[in-house]
């Protein structure tokens, strides 16, 4: 899958509906021709948008797990919660659920923000605090995930 670039400031209106700004909705038609999938980050307070070629590769992950065991099971039930399937009107935009957008307490200004395994939607200034770490913060953070397991010589 070719992947999603950049980040984007938005507004969503009162009805959840936000308007895909045009250098994102020419990346994500190229993707999703068949809609999308909008669910619950499971880390963050924030959604995330996968195409569907995405979410049927984690589903098949997620489908060797044996139900059977109840960790399991309570782990398939909570990462599915709210899930919803999603599609560009017309008008380009998309129709957030309010379920969805209590979760990741949206107002109106919100952020796309691409990421190698599909779109994360932020409350604009969630996201501001979560990408504006200290300097140091983020230096050691980059050496602590990238610094050991790097061999491609990538810097």
């Amino acid at each position: 899958m070719r992947e999603l670039l950049g980040v984007y400031e938005c507004k969503m209106d009162v009805k959840g509906r936000v308007s895909v700004p045009a250098s994102l909705k020419k990346q994500l038609l190229s993707l999703g021709s068949h809609g999308f999938i909008l669910k619950r980050s499971v880390f963050s307070k924030c959604l995330e948008l996968h195409t569907q070629d995405e979410w049927t590769s984690v589903t098949n992950s997620l489908k060797k797990l044996n139900r059977f065991i109840k960790k399991n099971n309570e782990f398939i039930r909570m990462f599915h919660a709210g899930v919803k399937q999603v599609e560009m009107d017309s008008s380009g935009r998309i129709l957030i659920s309010k379920d969805l957008i209590n979760f990741a307490n949206l107002k109106s200004n919100i952020v796309f923000s691409a990421t190698p395994f599909g779109l994360e939607i932020w409350n604009l200034s969630d996201y501001e605090r979560a990408v504006n770490l200290e300097d140091n913060d983020f230096a050691q953070l980059t050496e602590e995930v990238m610094g050991e397991k790097n061999s491609d010589g990538i810097s």
